[in-house]
């Protein structure tokens, strides 16, 4: 099974004609089917809500196409926050959940109304005396150890950097009550990119006894409980995607077992989804431009990791369509290689792809999210363009590249 792009050869080389590579590509209509559907999925409760994380697509364009669709802001830094402003994202549409802040940052969240969610019991007295404690405060959880669903291992939060531990969770709730808090929430993220519909539902579990502990313990009632990210997609073609509408199933099935009998049947559940919402509705164009025949036989691109950095640092796989020959035999391997003065600068490695020509254009597919926002200038490249295909077929520019003056702005008045 092949992944399928969301625009024909003859739609791509028509956006090509208006646009150079390389660029990235982005799908309205994708995009609000994906929320629509996360809604959908979560219409059980009330009180839902979607805080798309800024980090996975920092554009302006994007953020204001999902809070058409209802989603919120998961902010992480003074910029998301700005950025989110400027979009009129402010309040408690705004989710900020950082680590290792910066009081202007608090400060900054503080004055738009946004919900603060504590990375540290510590952070309690840094908060208080930087920008004051607000009305409504969120908690981030770390249970520690490993996170397995059934024999699998997931993912190992006790070697994250991120959350409270279970003791400090109960301390913190009590303290924030004893600081005039009045409204709370709880956050945790235990797994990265998971394709298993078993995921949010068994976090969810985990969450909604913390609640009933809590509770218990404090008499602190939540609001809101945030199962943060962690849906992944299929980046291989041989797996299946998650099923929205089966982990939706899944999470309200736990909160009627847990929740509801504890009398907390009215709490509100946030998600803070970036790759699972972008990431299948985004692609990166390129062309081939050299081919090499050396020890190995490589293809050429004009686009390198300052436009998609994920193969580069973590070996990450993103399938590649040759457009035009979707339907010819994959009996050529491949090196797809980038242009920068480092041997990791590959989209593939060993790939069995269709013969390439010079000129063909290339689909890197799933770079609708972590993509362009992890784009550095390493060897003085710029960054691409970012395109929008609008729900009526239609593109439009929503980001212009950058330029030899973007590259040396900041050293104006330096050169002597």
């Amino acid at each position: 099974m092949l992944k399928k792009p969301f625009v024909t050869k003859d739609q791509l080389e028509a956006i090509c004609e208006k646009y150079p590579t390389p660029f990235h590509l982005y799908d309205e209509a994708g995009i609000r089917k994906t929320a629509r559907d996360l809604f959908k999925a979560f219409s059980w409760n009330k009180g839902f809500k979607e805080y798309f994380a800024v980090k996975a697509t920092p554009n302006p364009t994007i953020l204001k196409i999902l809070a058409e669709e209802g989603c919120g802001t998961d902010c992480s830094s003074l910029t998301e926050l700005m950025m989110s402003e400027r979009c009129g994202i402010i309040g408690k549409n705004i989710m900020f959940s950082s680590n290792d802040t910066p009081a202007e940052e608090f400060i900054k969240c503080k004055e738009l109304g946004g919900i603060i969610n504590l990375d540290d019991i510590t952070h309690i007295d840094f908060l208080k005396e930087t920008a004051g404690i607000p009305d409504t405060i969120c908690c981030r959880f770390n249970p520690g150890g490993v996170f397995e669903l059934g024999t699998d291992i997931m993912d190992n939060p006790g070697d994250a950097k991120y959350g409270m531990t279970r003791p400090q969770l109960t301390e913190a709730y009590q303290r924030l009550k004893e600081l005039g808090v009045k409204e709370f929430g709880l956050h945790a993220f235990l797994a990265s990119n998971t394709v298993s519909n078993e995921y949010y539902p068994e976090l969810a579990r985990i969450l909604f006894k913390v609640a009933v502990e809590i509770k218990e313990e404090t008499g602190v009632s939540l609001s809101f409980i945030n199962l943060s990210g962690g849906i992944g997609i299929p980046y291989t073609p041989d797996k299946e995607p998650n099923d929205i509408f089966v982990i939706g199933e899944g999470v309200r099935k736990a909160f009627e077992e847990v929740l509801v009998p504890a009398g907390l049947g009215d709490v509100k559940i946030f998600t803070e989804l970036g790759r699972y919402m972008l990431a299948p509705n985004g692609h990166l164009v390129t062309r081939a431009i050299h081919e090499k025949h050396t020890h190995k036989e490589y293809i050429g691109v004009d686009a390198c990791a300052a436009n998609l950095m994920r193969p580069a640092i973590y070996g990450a796989y993103h399938h590649i369509t040759v457009m035009g020959k979707e339907d010819a035999p994959c009996d050529h391997k491949y090196d797809v290689t980038g242009s920068l003065c480092e041997n990791c600068d590959k989209f593939a490695v060993d790939r069995m792809l269709p013969k390439i020509d010079k000129g063909d254009l290339l689909v890197i597919h799933d770079s609708g999210a972590h993509g362009f926002s992890m784009g550095y200038n390493y060897n003085g490249r710029l960054r691409s363009s970012e395109i929008l295909l609008k729900e009526d077929g239609s593109t439009k520019m929503i980001r212009r590249a950058e330029t030899p003056a973007d590259y040396f702005a900041t050293l104006e008045g330096f050169w002597d």
